[in-house]
Formats: structure tokens, C-alpha cells, sequence
């Protein structure tokens, strides 16, 4: 990895590792404070609470298992080979860090605990936690990467 390609690369990388560090840190707190599906009154209605998601966004795909972990790597690959094949667009690396720091997050929970800690659960919206706001501004990112660079995928070089 050289040039603008190469920083590109490291910067995502380091954007992955820091939202992969600061998920895992929160849900460790979470996990370490709270008992399952114990809750706290936040603020406005919002509440700090212990809940086990094995589905995916919004629970959704509840007993998915395998089926949830090989969407989510194939769905990771093909981000990472785009960005392999247009490293120069404009802000890319701050949609693939963010996409790819909140899905490795939350794989390691499916991995380790078969489940994703939730902790944020505001009212009538579903728990979720920092992988998923990470996931949720990576998608805008890339929205916004994708009309700022014209739609068009460079060439690599």
C-alpha cells in the first residue's frame, strides 16, 4: 500500500479498530454492570439496558445463526473489494471504517456470546449500540461518497 491508496487504507483500518474498541469497551461495561434485561432511566425516555439481539437490525432474523454470520461477511467482503477497486473516491474510507469497525463489533459478539449486547433503547425504536450507530453513519457516508464521487467507481492505479 502506497500513496493516496495506501493512506486510504490506513485510515479506515484505524477508524475500523477504533469503533471496534470503543463497541467492545461499552458493551463489556454494559455487560459488567447491568444484569440481562435489567434497565436504567437515561434521559427523556431513553434507557440503559442489558438486551441479547441474535438477529439483525431491528431483530430481524431472530434465529437466523449461520445464516445472519454469512450474510454479514459476504456483505463485508464486497464493501472491502469496492473499496479495494476505488480507494481514491472522496470519503470512501470513512464509510468502509465505519461499516467494517461496527460489523467486526458486532460479529464478535455473535461469535463469542451467539448474541449482540444492545444497551441504547430509546422509546419506539429498537436497542441498539455503538457497532449500529457505526453501521447506520458508514451507510450515510457512503450515500454521500457515492454522489459526491459522481456515482462512478474509479479505476485503480
Amino acid at each position: 500500500m502506497r500513496g493516496a491508496s495506501g493512506r486510504g487504507w490506513s485510515a479506515a483500518l484505524a477508524l475500523a479498530a477504533g469503533v471496534v474498541a470503543l463497541d467492545q469497551l461499552s458493551k463489556a461495561l454494559v455487560r459488567g454492570s447491568l444484569e440481562r434485561g435489567e434497565r436504567v432511566d437515561l434521559v427523556l425516555g431513553v434507557d440503559l439496558a442489558r438486551i441479547s439481539n441474535r438477529g439483525i437490525a431491528f431483530g430481524f432474523l431472530g434465529d437466523g445463526g449461520a445464516v445472519v454470520l454469512v450474510v454479514t461477511l459476504l456483505a463485508l467482503a464486497a464493501m472491502l473489494v469496492w473499496f479495494a477497486l476505488a480507494p481514491h473516491r472522496p470519503g470512501l474510507w470513512v464509510a468502509v471504517g465505519l461499516l467494517a469497525g461496527g460489523a467486526i463489533g458486532n460479529l464478535i459478539d455473535r461469535v463469542r456470546l451467539d448474541a449482540v449486547t444492545d444497551f441504547i433503547d430509546p422509546p419506539l425504536w429498537p436497542a441498539f449500540n455503538v457497532a449500529d450507530v457505526a453501521i447506520t453513519l458508514g451507510a450515510g457516508a457512503l450515500v454521500v461518497s457515492v454522489l459526491w464521487g459522481g456515482g462512478k467507481v474509479a479505476a485503480p492505479g
